[in-house]
């Protein structure tokens, strides 16, 4: 079969000329040569997680407030800042993304921490940018916290948080576990952070003081309002019962949890503000916990060229079982070494330790996996789900497999779906404390990570009912117009990429009403070039997002999803489904690597978007193996 007809593209702005047709087989070929190659030695693969210039500039003032700050650092870190600048001289938080303020002041305030003048012309359309939106107080409370810290805003204007959290049980209606895991990680260390309200000051020509025009005038109406007027009263009072008490639990829960890289759930936010924290209670340079939190964050910083940026998080796993599944799909044996390696390293990485997942559910035994190299304490059903799925497909590790869906049934939330991290974590009135600004602050379930749990359980008789409550739950989730939301990749084609092959693995028929829905919804996304593509924008309000569902440039995770949702529903034979794989195709670079500079991973919709560096050969890999073996099975 040849696909890919010459003709000229554009993709991220670059004009790419494509000149030979190949045949899929060619394709599939080249995407498996280029895959071994990224193998690392140990047998994992892992991208690079791009997330933001938030995280790189909270990477300089962390560094500054524990005056570890050296000249080699500010110096990459600028050129990072400057080099991720929009042509206007602002800063979003995804590639082709809308300015963002928050994201446009922290940059700005590492510039100018870095020694750029509040003159410089690189930084005079930030400047008027911040100062129209409302400055310093108009940002996110996380971005003021930042700020605070460096002696650039008032403590006293924070929402609050008592570190009498640490003293409420698990039963209690608000606790830590009310919140998601990487929520409650870091609104732990903060709690203690905003008791002591430290400050490094810094000279006052790197402070970007200009951006403090005040509290930004907003409704501060309500009883959560009014329960964080009364706690900021209370923090003021000379006397707290029980404070002391609090500081030493939280002390104690903080360091319980650190992981063995010396993260905190292997991402930013709870790394870096317990490494905070700790400092706070007294724990200096020579302190075990923040030497190793030092050495692992050490490990998450990316150097190209002269820049420096550090990573969110970091995601072996994931990207093992996923170029795993891309190679099965390609129809490399099962015991080619590299798979095997693969394998291997995998099974290793199963997770047996019981993390807070468990106090919820004390009578589960532990099993699955998690995101990263060493998160133990958080093993996710999205990883455990998709590991099992590649291990199955090598015929390695039985029992962790087993294991790893028996902890994947006890994790069901009561309506039948599953979330990452937690069951039934879905307090939706968590946001409207007024702290809780910043982004995803539950774990609900969502329709892709049932989807993937699903595919895994299907058929094992032992899951019946699981499976059948997780169907029930998915399809009450599909949306009018056919199509799913997808609450970790962007967007509603991610969660097409997952639910469909979940219908196809219970064996839904492929003249449901759902799955032709799902098809002509697909089919009214396709762009005229024949790849699919989705905009972050796609999460905003529903009056500001609707134009976006399912559209944008193509890119090739995307265009893979929305491939393998039509193999899925049984399309694979259908102009669409051709398009795509003839776009994906003539997009193949010659090294048989894909080009994808767009953000199309999700951490917090709307707020976080990432870029998985191997998304952009993962994917295409699994959904042209995928329509190969349909299109040859006619």
């Amino acid at each position: 079969m040849t696909i890919g007809a010459t003709r000229d593209l554009d993709r991220a702005g670059v004009g790419v000329r494509v000149g030979t047709p190949r045949t899929l087989d060619d394709v599939l070929e080249r995407g498996t040569r280029r895959l071994l190659e990224l193998q690392r030695p140990g047998g994992w693969w892992a991208g690079e997680l791009e997330s933001n210039v938030t995280i790189t500039a909270q990477h300089l003032f962390f560094l500054e407030f524990l005056q570890l700050r050296d000249v080699e650092t500010t110096t990459r870190v600028q050129a990072e800042l400057l080099a991720r600048q929009r042509s206007d001289g602002l800063w979003s938080i995804f590639e082709g993304g809308d300015p963002d303020l928050n994201a446009t002041v922290e940059a700005y305030t590492a510039l100018r921490l870095a020694g750029l003048p509040a003159a410089a012309p690189e930084l005079a359309s930030a400047q008027q940018f911040c100062l129209e939106a409302g400055g310093i107080g108009a940002t996110r409370a996380f971005t003021r916290i930042w700020l605070s810290l460096l002696g650039m805003w008032s403590w006293d204007e924070v929402p609050q948080l008592p570190a009498e959290l640490a003293l409420l049980p698990p039963s209690a209606p608000v606790s830590l576990y009310s919140f998601a895991c990487w929520a409650r990680q870091t609104i732990m260390p903060l709690a203690v952070v905003m008791h002591y309200r430290p400050v490094r000051h810094i000279a006052p020509e790197r402070a970007a003081s200009e951006l403090d025009i005040g509290i930004a005038d907003v409704p501060q109406q309500g009883v959560w309002w009014q329960l964080d007027g009364l706690l900021r009263r209370y923090a003021r009072a000379p006397f707290k019962p029980g404070r002391e008490r609090a500081l030493g639990v939280a002390e104690q829960w903080i360091i319980d949890r650190q992981e063995i890289d010396g993260s905190w759930g292997g991402i930013q936010p709870p790394w870096v503000w317990s490494a905070i924290a700790l400092v706070c209670r007294g724990h200096g340079p020579d302190s075990p916990y923040v030497q190793k939190a030092l050495r692992g964050w050490s490990r998450f910083l990316v150097d190209e060229n002269d820049r420096r940026r550090p990573e969110a998080c970091q995601s072996p796993v994931w990207d093992t079982a996923l170029a795993v599944l891309g190679l099965r799909a390609a129809e490399v044996e099962p015991d080619h070494p590299a798979l095997v390696r693969a394998g291997e390293w995998l099974v290793g990485e199963e997770v047996r330790a019981r993390g807070d997942w468990a106090l919820r559910l004390p009578g589960a035994a532990p099993g699955g996996w998690a995101f990263e190299y060493d998160n133990d304490l958080y093993p996710d059903v999205d990883d455990a789900a998709v590991v099992g799925l590649a291990l199955e497909e090598l015929e390695l590790g039985e029992a962790a497999v087993e294991r790893a869906c028996d902890w994947i049934a006890a994790m069901q939330s009561e309506g039948g779906g599953w979330g990452a991290f937690d069951v039934d974590n879905d307090a939706e009135w968590l946001y409207n404390i007024p702290f809780c600004d910043f982004g995803a602050v539950t774990d609900p379930p969502t329709v892709d990570v049932s989807a993937h749990a699903i595919e895994l359980l299907a058929g094992k008789p032992k899951y019946a009912d699981n499976v059948s409550e997780g169907v029930a739950f998915m399809l009450g989730e599909q949306e009018h117009d056919g199509s799913w939301f997808g609450r970790w990749g962007v967007n509603y084609i991610y969660g097409m990429g997952a639910a469909l092959p979940a219908l196809e693995a219970v064996e839904t028929d492929i003249h449901d009403a759902a799955v032709q829905r799902a098809v002509d919804w697909l089919a009214s996304r396709q762009n005229p070039d024949g790849g699919f593509g989705e905009d972050a924008r796609s999460y905003g309000s529903l009056e500001d997002s609707q134009d976006w569902h399912g559209r944008g440039e193509s890119t090739p995770s995307q265009t893979a999803w929305a491939l393998m949702a039509l193999v899925s529903a049984g399309a694979a034979g259908s102009e669409i489904a051709v398009r795509a794989a003839d776009w994906l195709s003539a997009t193949q670079r010659d090294d048989g690597d894909w080009d994808e500079e767009l953000f199309t991973g999700t951490g917090f919709p709307g707020d976080f978007i990432i870029r998985y560096h191997l998304y952009r050969i993962v994917w295409p890999m699994i959904a042209l193996g995928r329509y190969r073996a349909a299109r040859t099975s006619y």
